[in-house]
């Protein structure tokens, strides 16, 4: 009875001397080594803000590069006066090729904290800005290795698990007087496979190999979203995106409405060259005019020759001999009357008549022969620019053709339908395709609906030269009372993958955050921000489509 005992407290004592360094392990605990500190992600840095400028400094190769930019707008600040109060001593930095500045910084590869003052100087601005800059130990670099992704504590353990389950297989057959060759083998097995389902549930806190490499590392001075969502965007990439940033500031705008619209005619200035009758065109002294060119009003534009049917042909003959016969006889009528006159037998009057009658055939027979041959000339009615021409010399065309098309590029109108009758003398603006802002003044508006919508027209005022007859427009007119938001550009508003309307604020030096926003239009390149933004913030106008990109 004593040697089973004996077994028995054995055995327990060697699953105790096994698990207890296991058990030991609780929630949060990573089992008998703890990691070291987590490595710092990129360069030492540090940054610093006033109302005026704002400054990055990344201490790297014993030196410490600065980024100076204004505060506001973001824009660099190139030939600057940098003076550094610097454990060294002061330091006057230097500027570099890149647009930063430069200072020798040996003591920076040392870790501790460093107080730095900085007094700026440019274009008139003089400013002092403070920080300190952290350099880690070296030993946070890296962290060591896990028991769980130590692959030599895991071959021990096996080997501990294989030979503990031969102790206590032997200890089992003593203690109950079997086979030392079957239950020792047994035992051991059990206790590798135990070993591995421990393995597999370790429970929360545990640190394993494949987890530890799976993880995402951010590494160096790259832009890349952080855990809290915000973009880490560095002063060197800002740099070559041209980040640019205004503050938000919240005032009261007129309501506008979009309204769908295209480029026309002004009325009064364009005109249409129309045939008055079918007939062939043919060129002018100088060919037809080209697209583009410029004409004046009476211009001779093409000509246009009637042409006549067969039995439009052969009813001219007809008239034709039909008065040549006729001026035959009163020609000889005439002769006759000449000699008579002088005798007394005919009157004076008598002959006057027929050589007026003659005159009159031979004038009937001209103008049947000009018929054939005269050409009606197509003038330009107005000064302006071919617009549009289909002229091609011997093409017949039918009567009200349009032949050419001729416009004042300086007077352009944008036609607009809108569903609401718009005041008198509203302001608008217009926005093409390709981004560019027109200038509109009100003209008039119509009383009967087109498409159930009322044509509203305005002139375009200022350069027109890009603009096409039939171009798309968007305009942008104050249809109702105005209503309170902060103005921004169309650049600064972005839509995300999922549908989300944002904007981007520069919440620190190289940190931008996406806020949800709802906006209004308000003119051709601004809209107005109307709910997720307070004012005073510094919204990204520039590149903000760009900063959506980082992943």
């Amino acid at each position: 009875m004593s040697i089973r005992i004996t077994a028995l407290l054995g055995a327990v004592l060697a699953i105790l001397a096994f698990g207890s360094p296991r058990l030991l392990a609780h929630e949060g605990h990573d089992h008998e080594a703890a990691p070291a500190a987590t490595a710092q992600q990129g360069a030492p840095r540090l940054e610093s803000a006033s109302a005026l400028f704002e400054l990055v400094g990344v201490a790297q190769g014993g030196g410490l590069t600065i980024w100076l930019d204004r505060f506001e707008t973001n824009e660099p600040v190139p030939d600057a006066t940098i003076e550094v109060e610097t454990p060294a001593g002061p330091q006057t930095a230097m500027a570099q090729p890149d647009g930063a500045y430069r200072i020798a910084a040996p003591w920076a590869d040392k870790p501790g904290a460093y107080d730095l003052i900085f007094t700026v100087a440019a274009g008139g601005d003089i400013d002092m800005l403070t920080a300190t800059l952290q350099v880690p130990r070296a030993g946070a670099q890296a962290a060591a290795p896990t028991v769980g992704g130590s692959a030599i504590y895991n071959s021990m353990s096996l080997a501990g698990a294989g030979v503990a389950g031969l102790v206590l297989g032997a200890f089992f057959s003593i203690g109950l007087r079997r086979r030392p060759l079957i239950w020792a083998p047994a035992m051991a097995l059990l206790m590798l496979v135990a070993f591995g389902a421990v393995r597999l549930l370790a429970h929360e806190g545990h640190v394993h190999a494949e987890e530890q490499a799976a993880a995402p590392v951010m590494a160096g001075d790259r832009a890349q979203i952080l855990a809290d969502g915000s973009v880490f965007l560095p002063k060197p990439t800002q740099r070559v995106l041209s980040v640019r940033t205004s503050f938000g500031r919240e005032d009261r705008y007129a309501k506008r409405t979009e309204l769908p619209g295209r480029v026309i005619p002004d009325p009064n200035g364009s005109g249409l060259v129309q045939a008055a009758a079918a007939g062939r065109l043919s060129p002018p002294p100088g060919g037809f005019p080209r697209l583009g060119a410029r004409v004046k009003a009476g211009d001779v534009l093409a000509f246009v020759s009637t042409p006549f049917a067969a039995i439009d042909q052969s009813t001219m003959r007809q008239q034709q001999g039909d008065l040549d016969q006729q001026i035959s006889i009163v020609e000889r009528r005439i002769a006759r009357y000449e000699t008579l006159t002088k005798t007394g037998a005919v009157a004076q009057v008598t002959l006057d008549e027929a050589r007026l009658e003659l005159q009159g055939l031979r004038d009937r027979r001209l103008s049947l022969e000009r018929v054939k041959l005269e050409t009606e000339a197509l003038r330009a009615p107005v000064d302006g620019v071919i617009a549009a021409a289909s002229a091609v010399a011997g093409q017949v065309v039918d009567a009200n053709a349009v032949v050419f098309q001729i416009i004042d590029p300086d007077r352009l109108f944008v036609e607009a339908l809108s569903f609401e009758a718009p005041r008198s003398g509203v302001a608008a603006s217009g926005r093409t395709p390709d981004g560019r802002e027109l200038t509109l003044s009100f003209v008039g508006s119509g009383l009967a609906d087109r498409n159930q919508a009322l044509p509203v027209q305005f002139a375009v005022e200022g350069s027109m030269e890009p603009l096409r007859l039939g171009q798309f427009v968007t305009v942008y007119a104050e249809m109702s009372d105005g209503m309170a938001g902060l103005a921004a550009p169309r650049a600064s508003v972005v839509r995300r993958s999922n549908g989300e309307t944002v904007v981007y604020t520069h919440d620190s030096a190289e940190r931008f955050a996406a806020r949800v926003v709802r906006t209004r239009p308000l003119d051709a390149n601004r809209v107005l921000i109307v709910a997720g933004l307070e004012a005073g913030k510094r919204v990204v106008t520039q590149a903000a489509e760009l900063l959506n990109q980082v992943r």
